[in-house]
């Protein structure tokens, strides 16, 4: 009896065809991985970005030292206020030029611009204490704030007992609101607000 006998190169072909599957299954699994790895340092990116603004948020904070309302007109309403501010401990610089202030008030509301001097649509900047009016970048520095009640609302200024809300947005976008509550009387041409 005779054994039957294999042919060697059907054998070889299927070995080759399984070579074949197998590198591609290996390719395949490379594009994979590599768009893995690419997604994963792109979303690595922006969680950064994304951290590092929330903490500018968090941290950026502009601190009001003091507050004081005018009567520069003598007519028994606070026509000016004067915010005197510094940076918080652990702020980056605040550039006061490139903020916003939402002033909110009983009869109007609007969004005060930085400007060369205060009107119904900015603010400005005086320095008392440091080396520049618009950017605090030490603990030690002091600008003052100047807004204008008295171009701002239809009444010509705060009369006594009024109250108003300030909202300070920065570059990073931290904010810092500080109310502003005329006294019941106003006497002299100061008043603390």
């Amino acid at each position: 009896m005779k054994l039957p006998t294999t042919d060697d190169s059907d054998r070889g072909q299927v070995g080759i065809g399984t070579l074949i599957i197998f590198i591609a299954l290996v390719l395949v699994a490379a594009v994979a991985a590599g768009v893995l790895v690419n997604t994963a340092g792109e979303l690595q990116s922006r969680a950064s970005d994304t951290g590092s603004d929330a903490q500018a948020q968090v941290s950026n904070q502009i601190d009001v030292v003091s507050a004081t309302g005018a009567d520069d007109k003598d007519d028994g309403l606070v026509n000016n206020l004067t915010l005197v501010v510094k940076k918080s401990p652990g702020s980056d610089p605040i550039d006061l030029s490139e903020a916003t202030i939402q002033y909110t008030s009983g009869q109007t509301a609007t969004t005060l611009q930085y400007g060369a001097t205060a009107n119904a649509t900015h603010f400005s900047t005086a320095l008392i204490e440091g080396d520049d009016a618009t950017i605090l970048d030490s603990n030690g520095e002091r600008v003052e704030i100047a807004v204008s009640p008295a171009l701002i609302e239809t009444a010509d200024g705060l009369s006594a007992g009024d109250d108003v809300s300030l909202e300070i947005v920065d570059q990073s976008g931290a904010s810092t609101v500080y109310g502003v509550n005329v006294p019941d009387v106003i006497t002299g041409t100061f008043v603390e607000v």
